[in-house]
């Protein structure tokens, strides 16, 4: 999202998506970053901003930049974020809107279903092992959702996030408002 609102705002209509991932799970992080589908194009004689939503370990844009530089070599490569956690980032970005000094979870709009879904899923896996219980209504699950992590969420994310869990298997629906972990 931000690189697409970067090359409006720039004026720039050649864009290339390539995906690298550290996070397999909200706030949890793999072993090593993965590309995802890589493939290659020829940017010789063009100049290319890398640009991503944040710079936490830096793995994955690291992953991307060097992979792009060794497989589509473009004549310059520059990298951009909106924000640069420098206390535990392995690079500086060339360009950033925000430093972090403190390591914190960010939620951006184009994550928050996927960061409450892996939130919730989290969370009731966790409860279940420290208390035997596996069921719970969806009001507690959204109390518990405020306990745990301190932020709130609109209705409609705790609802998606639900569905998205119960049509998965993760979790299965036994009643108007209540949900069981299965497995």
């Amino acid at each position: 999202m931000p690189a697409r609102l970067l090359a409006d705002f720039l004026n720039v209509s050649n864009m290339l998506s390539i995906q690298s991932q550290h996070w397999t799970e909200a706030a949890k992080a793999a072993e090593r970053a993965i590309l995802k589908f890589p493939y290659t194009v020829d940017l010789r004689g063009h100049r290319a901003l890398l640009v991503d939503d944040i710079v936490d370990t830096g793995e994955t844009l690291m992953l991307a930049k060097n992979y792009i530089l060794e497989n589509w070599r473009p004549d310059e490569l520059r990298v951009a974020a909106l924000q640069w956690i420098s206390p535990v980032a392995k690079f500086k970005p060339d360009y950033y809107y925000l430093e972090v000094r403190e390591w914190a979870w960010f939620q951006y709009p184009w994550t928050r279903l996927e960061d409450v879904t892996q939130f919730i899923r989290r969370m009731l896996k966790e409860a279940a092992e420290e208390t035997g219980k596996r069921e719970w209504s969806y009001e507690e699950i959204k109390k518990m959702f405020k306990e745990w992590y301190g932020i709130e969420v609109e209705e409609f994310y705790y609802q998606d996030a639900l569905e998205l869990l119960t049509e998965e298997g993760f979790l299965e629906k036994t009643g108007e408002d209540l949900y069981r972990l299965r497995g």
